[in-house]
């Protein structure tokens, strides 16, 4: 029965990672149809929120579940910030760079995981976790393969794509020591709220404002030039692309992943969760056309590994369990 859960636990891990792994060529499709970065995270992330409320409202509660203090709901909505943060960050990288590289440069958060981790802890990290980091640093380079001479990265994306980085690592953090007391849908459904703030800020400062305001618009051109995206806000992004990118960005992945990890436990999981990375280089391969190379595909394995090198131990130990 152990091991029929644990096949379970993958199972649900590995679609809930790999619907997010999908997400960043189902972006590159809403900006060739001329979507801003502002119409897509905030049709994602506010249908995001409808459908989470929804699921909230037609759920069967647990007989023990407890009920969220308002210390609770106030430190999840403020850990969800970061996933705001992360969203906006992550499709502005995606507008510069191929989505391909997009996601590897947003894998950077494992080993950024691991520093704020020591930071907060105010433990060293152990040689394998310097040992994995290392080879996630060499994988990245050639998964990006900057030292080809006709590659050319935009440096914008790769800044963006860094921050996202920092900002995901920095959800999956908030996520293991926040509230964790809670039911997984109300803790998603709070932390929605955080992020569709951040988002709603990020539209009014880059779209809505500079196309209503010329104070606004004057405070936008300070930072950049671009003003492509100045215009009205396209609502048609809500029934064409929105619906998709909620589904897969913001309603599969944590309702997946929270009925997975369970069975599998935190070093499994996160192998399996890992396969994001190889689905959304194939789908931008396949979809998009993107040119993924040989050596590309290699930086990509050695991160993998590393990521099982980093939880091999909770692997081992969850086997043993299981036997």
């Amino acid at each position: 029965m152990k091991e029929q859960n644990l096949i379970k636990g993958v199972f649900l891990v590995a679609i809930g990672a790999s619907s997010f792994g999908m997400l960043a060529s189902f972006v590159k499709l809403a900006y060739s149809h001329g979507y801003t970065t502002a119409e897509v995270t905030l049709s994602q992330v506010l249908l995001g929120l409808i459908g989470m409320f929804i699921i909230n409202l037609i759920r069967k509660k647990q007989p023990n579940e407890l009920t969220a203090t308002k210390k609770d709901i106030r430190n999840l909505v403020l850990a969800g910030t970061s996933m705001g943060f992360t969203s906006v960050l992550y499709y502005m990288a995606v507008s510069y760079i191929d989505a391909s590289i997009a996601v590897v440069l947003l894998m950077q958060s494992v080993w950024i995981g691991v520093v704020i981790e020591s930071v907060v802890t105010k433990q060293f990290p152990s040689l394998l976790k310097i040992i994995a980091v290392a080879l996630i640093l060499f994988g990245t380079v050639l998964a990006t393969n900057v030292l080809a001479n006709e590659i050319e990265l935009d440096y914008r994306g790769v800044i963006f794509g860094f921050l996202a980085s920092c900002s995901f690592a920095t959800t999956m953090f908030a996520s293991n020591i926040v509230a964790n007391h809670l039911a997984a849908p109300k803790r998603s459904l709070f932390m929605l709220c955080g992020a569709t703030t951040i988002v709603l800020i990020f539209c009014f400062i880059t779209q809505i404002g500079p196309n209503n305001s010329n104070t606004m618009l004057s405070f936008y051109q300070l930072f950049t030039d671009n003003t492509v995206g100045i215009r009205d806000f396209d609502w048609s992004i809500f029934y064409s692309w929105g619906l998709l990118l909620a589904l897969f960005g913001t309603i599969l992945p944590p309702i997946f992943l929270n009925m997975g990890f369970p069975h599998t436990g935190v070093g499994l999981g996160s192998i399996v969760a890992s396969i994001e990375l190889p689905v959304s280089v194939t789908v931008a391969f396949m979809v998009l056309q993107e040119q993924v190379v040989l050596i590309q595909w290699l930086g990509i394995l050695l991160i993998l590994s590393a990521i099982f090198l980093m939880n091999s131990r909770l692997i081992f130990k969850k086997k043993q369990t299981v036997a």
